[in-house]
């Protein structure tokens, strides 16, 4: 969906872009010769006219001869609005909602979010192409990126696992690169979209602690729901999975850890797919006191 509307902000701004350019450097200095010779031809008949009439007679000739087309017009009038708005969200921010809760506790459904386009390089909009190379994804990070399976869709998740990293989830225990990714208990959660409780831990992966939801209660199973690249440096088993990150791609988890469909069942995200980090909660009509930072 972010692709599509991407190509058609582009399309138009090429449009827009076109009539805009045109009408500068070519039909707004017709207009003014065709005013200009409409009122040489029109000024002797005004010699006897009073200097209020002259310049009634003159804005009337200035609207007729001077106007726009429709299409100049509205060319003209939404060029700069698009570019602006092309330039933002290609390449500063860009806002997304939040359709699920597979980020509970950080994220709820219904959030509107902001996504910061540059944290991890400048690209090309449309073709996605990382003209700028700024910075790289952090474990920990709550990233946006277009679905591997479905790369018109885009989704969210938080960085489990680094290029080159061993990333096993086992009995539900996040392990990477051999060592148990510290948690501690941190109460109940109320879910309102399954209306119950969920155990909730504050788990230490990157550089500032988060809120994971672990469901006790429901049975360990994982396993993939296709084929998908890489797939052979992944292992199934009846306790969890385990897999060691190719370079290029990135190990992606729900924060509501039994309820996200993420890379313990699809596979890795290719650099090529990322779309940004999202950092700021702008609005939640439903509950305006989530308005803020989040990580």
């Amino acid at each position: 969906m972010s692709w599509n509307f991407a190509l058609i902000l582009f399309v138009l701004l090429v449009v827009t872009g076109i009539v805009w350019s045109l009408d500068r450097f070519s039909l707004r200095h017709k207009r003014a010769a065709r005013v200009m010779q409409a009122l040489e031809l029109a000024r002797p008949s005004w010699a006897n006219l009073p200097d209020h009439e002259k310049l009634v007679r003159q804005e009337q000739i200035q609207a007729e001869f001077g106007k726009m087309p429709w299409w100049v017009e509205y060319g003209v009038s939404f060029f700069p609005v698009i570019l602006f708005v092309f330039v933002l969200r290609s390449f500063i921010v860009e806002p997304f909602r939040i359709p699920s809760g597979s980020m509970l506790p950080t994220l709820q459904s219904g959030d509107l979010i902001l996504v910061n386009k540059f944290t991890y390089g400048l690209r090309l909009p449309v073709i996605d192409t990382k003209v700028v190379p700024i910075g790289q994804p952090k474990r920990g990070d709550v990233m946006v990126f277009r679905y591997p399976v479905d790369p018109s869709v885009d989704y969210i998740k938080r960085v489990v696992g680094l290029p080159g990293d061993q990333v096993a989830y086992l009995d539900k225990k996040l392990y990477i690169n051999g060592k148990e990714v510290p948690r501690k208990a941190d109460g109940q959660y109320f879910e309102p979209d399954r209306v119950a409780y969920t155990a909730q831990f504050i788990e230490s992966l990157g550089d500032k602690p988060h809120k994971i939801l672990l469901d006790e209660r429901r049975s360990q199973e994982i396993g993939p729901i296709s084929s998908f690249p890489y797939r052979e440096k992944c292992e199934y088993l009846r306790n969890g999975m385990r897999c060691t990150v190719p370079a290029g791609v990135y190990f992606m988890m729900g924060d509501n850890r039994d309820n996200s469909l993420d890379s313990r069942f699809w596979g890795f995200v290719p650099e090529a797919n990322i779309v940004g980090k999202a950092f700021f909660i702008w609005m939640n009509f439903g509950s305006l006191g989530r308005i803020g930072p989040f990580h």
